[in-house]
């Protein structure tokens, strides 16, 4: 058997564990541990580690730039495709679908399968590229979810300072952020991992180690399809996808990238789950609002969570695809193909329904004649 379809098999044992143990271990705070315990210790042990190995030099440090400008594209993107599905853009669920579609959550849907198919020095670009994602993710979107709180009025000096210092406070002491910037100030003096005593060096290794799996593991215990909204949703993240593929395979061709394992990064750190920050910023907001009994919402945390529920398993079905088939989505043209597949599926829900509108409407219409020749008759 081929050696990524037998990772990718085993992948899939895994996430099928996860949902096997759903009954022993519900949604809550057992759950939530098994989280913290990847982003904290797990995840930050693997980045360190694979940052360590390899060297850091001028390209390495556009990656997290190039994140960045994804990210906007994507935020100015998005609303076209809440239009295209028929999401009022201005609403509070459309307003949640503005902040947590342009977001990336690498840590648990492409990390893992980057160090696993791709190997350290890819999982160290994906590890840079995460620190513009996550300025964006903890930054651009805090102040965005903000502005859409708060009435211009609303806005003092003294509050809006004090919450940015706690964002910046946030970014500066979260472990993964805390571990690439220790691992890139020792690589800057020329410290790797062979310099280490050997009890850290393995202690890390052990560390890095149990990463995947319980990644693996967690998706399967986080997955919640919902049937209400998940059609819509499924449409949305469809379309999210494929505008991804097409955005990077854009990329691609204009700079003229040939590095097999670079444009795998590229595309897969690019169809990453949506993140969990803005949701954070998004429940933070509703919380202030019940407070001050607002009867207008500015978000909809239950549609949040329902986008959250169903980008996981569908970032990490289409990314365990793509590297599953080794160098085969490397070719732009195959690249527009899956993305003009992920368009097609995306499109059917909208053409559908609006289908469906017209139908409602001409036989609306059509009753309306006969009473009104019924009532001309008598």
């Amino acid at each position: 058997m081929n050696g990524a379809l037998e990772k990718t098999i085993s992948f899939l044992l895994f996430i099928l564990i996860g949902i096997l143990l759903k009954k022993k271990i519900p949604a809550g705070d057992q759950t939530k541990g098994l989280k913290n315990l990847i982003l904290t210790i797990a995840l930050p042990a693997t980045i360190f580690i694979a940052l360590l190995k390899v060297k850091i030099n001028g390209d390495l440090l556009l990656f997290p730039i190039l994140a960045l400008g994804f990210n906007a594209i994507l935020f100015v993107f998005t609303p076209f495709l809440l239009t295209l599905i028929g999401i009022d853009k201005n609403s509070a669920n459309g307003k949640t679908a503005k902040l947590l579609i342009p977001s990336l959550a690498p840590g648990l849907s492409c990390f893992p399968f980057i160090l696993e198919f791709l190997g350290d020095a890819s999982l160290a670009k994906a590890a840079m590229a995460d620190l513009g994602n996550k300025f964006f993710v903890l930054f651009l979107l805090y102040l965005v979810a903000l502005k859409w709180h708060y009435n211009q009025a609303d806005f003092t000096a003294n509050s809006l300072k004090s919450k940015l210092k706690m964002l910046l406070k946030t970014m500066a002491y979260e472990p993964v952020n805390l571990f690439i910037f220790a691992a890139l100030i020792l690589v800057g003096f020329g410290i790797t991992l062979d310099k280490f005593p050997n009890f850290l060096s393995i202690t890390l290794t052990r560390l890095s180690f149990v990463m995947t799996p319980l990644v693996l593991i967690f998706i399967g215990l986080a997955v919640k399809i919902k049937k209400k909204q998940f059609f819509q949703l499924f449409s949305l993240l469809l379309l999210r996808a494929a505008f991804t593929l097409l955005l990077i395979a854009g990329i691609i061709f204009f700079i003229d990238l040939t590095i097999a394992n670079d444009i795998l990064v590229m595309i897969v750190f690019a169809l990453s789950a949506c993140s969990f920050w803005p949701f954070a910023h998004i429940s933070a907001v509703n919380y202030k609002e019940e407070k001050e009994n607002t009867k207008s919402k500015t978000f909809n945390t239950n549609f949040a969570l329902s986008i959250l529920a169903l980008s996981l398993p569908i970032s990490v079905l289409l990314i365990l695809g793509i590297l599953s088939t080794g160098e085969t989505f490397v070719s732009i043209g195959n690249l527009l193909i899956l993305s003009g597949c992920l368009a097609f599926v995306g499109i059917l829900y909208p053409l559908v329904k609006a289908f469906k509108k017209s139908t409602s409407t001409e036989k609306r219409n059509v009753t309306k004649t006969k009473k009104q020749l019924i009532t001309d008759q008598q």
